[in-house]
């Protein structure tokens, strides 16, 4: 297979005929080429009408090639194929299985999927298996994966860090909160694939430490919390520099408006793949509206944390996560914070300690709500209702994912109600709604909740974690040997990290 090819031979104008060599820049004179108004014609100028909150996207003009059943089934250098085997990821997600065989053939691809779909490895390993066999020059990259959260960055790497060893392709991540001349070593150094957040990218280049001309295979992973952030202007910025004959890719939990003007400007006859609109479609998650009275809602939200497993637990503000954090060790709950003021090795350390298990509850903003991967996580608590109902679909999916089970569980106070009633409708959930106060046996059954040590508690670093840092061997994620393969229906967690 020839894998530095790209989609040229997909490349495609409005009316469906391939582009000339001159105006065949999706970013130069783009209106030449779109004509704007209400009679555009052509596959990409009618569009189906879209649903409330959502955009149609666009009718695909080139047939996509079928889906495959396994990833044996796909023309992908065979040690990725080891690499997939020895990890135990051997059936593909139907994400994976609908966009891989037309990303590995330099397709642009536009995918819908919840975290917890597979989606890292769907654009991940057609990155890979596109780039290999090159070697980047200093500072110039040859793939480019541009997430919204440091989170998220550092999932990524972690997920595709084994993969891109077994074919010889050397990663960096480039992100905020970080040491950006370390960064910055590693773009000297050659690195052909860079996940990055877009501000700590538009810094490294401003310096000259990067240079996006080279990069022919472009990812945006979920593109419309960037466009939430406010990073809209420095993503077209960033896509703006890349190779504009390239493949592009866009997945994302949810596709909205604001990712709208991505998918016209940079997606070129795109195949289109949506699995898993929401998490509210998963079967295996339980939605929990629990009313409380607003002076019982501290020790109900208490008497949750101290369940025997762990539970992530969302609020609004930086203060509110660090005063309930405070007051849950001092009641005996091993809980840590985490929210944007945070430095990133504090952000880090305490998201190990979760995964762990050394911390049991994670009081966060809506940092937490994308980007992290938590194995067996069956319970996510809303202490503040999202005010957005995609907010609530993306601390959902922390839960429930890759084949488990979990519930989502939202305190509501009296003055709360209408606002959640419209929220669940905006997000196509029937809740069951039950009115709980502390110390209610529904409480118990519905959330696990119990009564607290009342011995405070000092969270301090595991030592057993020091000598891992040190070791040589830990750079890079390894499975037990001994790990049980899953079936179809619950591939392993690696593969559908994200």
């Amino acid at each position: 297979m020839n894998r530095t090819r790209t989609n040229d031979r997909y490349a495609r104008s409005r009316n469906g005929s391939v582009d000339s060599g001159k105006g065949g820049s999706r970013f130069g004179s783009s209106a030449a080429r779109r004509p704007a108004g209400p009679n555009r014609s052509g596959g990409y100028g009618r569009r189906p009408a879209a649903i409330q909150g959502e955009f149609a996207p666009p009718r695909t003009i080139t047939p996509a090639l079928p889906a495959v059943e396994g990833f044996a089934d796909l023309d992908m250098p065979g040690e990725l194929l080891a690499a997939l085997g020895s990890a135990g990821v051997t059936v593909p997600f139907p994400i994976q299985a609908a966009t891989l065989p037309n990303s590995l053939a330099g397709r642009d691809v536009l995918g819908r999927g919840r975290t917890g779909s597979g989606k890292t490895l769907a654009f991940g390993l057609a990155l890979l298996a596109r780039t290999a066999g090159q070697r980047a020059e200093p500072r110039q990259p040859l793939g480019l994966i541009l997430v919204p959260t440091r989170e998220l960055a550092q999932q990524v790497t972690d997920a595709l860090t084994p993969y891109a060893r077994a074919v010889k392709l050397r990663l960096a991540t480039v992100v905020g909160g970080m040491s950006i001349g370390r960064q910055a070593h590693a773009l000297r150094g050659g690195a052909e694939v860079v996940v990055a957040t877009p501000g700590r990218l538009k810094d490294l280049i401003d310096r000259g430490e990067c240079r996006l001309n080279q990069v022919s295979i472009t990812v945006l992973d979920e593109a419309d919390q960037m466009a939430d952030m406010g990073f809209m202007p420095q993503v077209t910025a960033l896509l703006d520099q890349v190779r504009p004959e390239g493949q592009r890719m866009l997945f994302s939990a949810t596709l909205d408006r604001n990712v709208d003007l991505l998918v016209r400007r940079y997606l070129t006859d795109p195949v289109v793949h949506s699995v898993d609109p929401s998490a509210g479609a998963v079967t295996t998650m339980e939605h929990h509206v629990l009313h409380v009275h607003a002076a019982d809602k501290h020790a109900a939200t208490t008497e949750i944390a101290a369940r025997d497993g762990r539970v992530i637990m969302f609020l609004d503000t930086k203060h509110a996560v660090d005063r309930l954090t405070q007051d849950l060790l001092s009641s005996g709950v091993r809980a840590a914070a985490l929210h944007g003021g945070k430095s990133q090795p504090q952000r880090t350390r305490t998201l190990a300690q979760f995964k762990t298990g050394h911390v049991t509850v994670l009081v966060a903003t809506n940092v937490a709500a994308r980007g992290i991967h938590v194995d067996n996580l069956d319970l996510v608590v809303n202490v503040d209702p999202p005010t957005d109902h995609k907010d609530y679909l993306h601390r959902g999916g922390r839960t429930a994912r890759a084949g488990e089970s979990g519930s989502v569980v939202t305190l509501v106070t009296p003055s709360q109600r209408r606002g959640m009633v419209r929220l669940m409708s905006d997000a196509g959930i029937l809740p069951q709604t039950t009115q709980v106060r502390a110390g209610d046996e529904a409480l118990s059954r519905i959330t696990g909740a119990q009564t607290p040590t009342g011995i405070p508690v000092v969270i301090t670093a595991p030592v057993a974690e020091r000598p891992k840092k040190r070791g040589a061997t830990s750079r890079g994620r390894r499975r037990p040997t001994s790990a049980p393969r899953r079936s179809p229906a619950s591939q392993s967690p690696a593969g559908a990290a994200a």
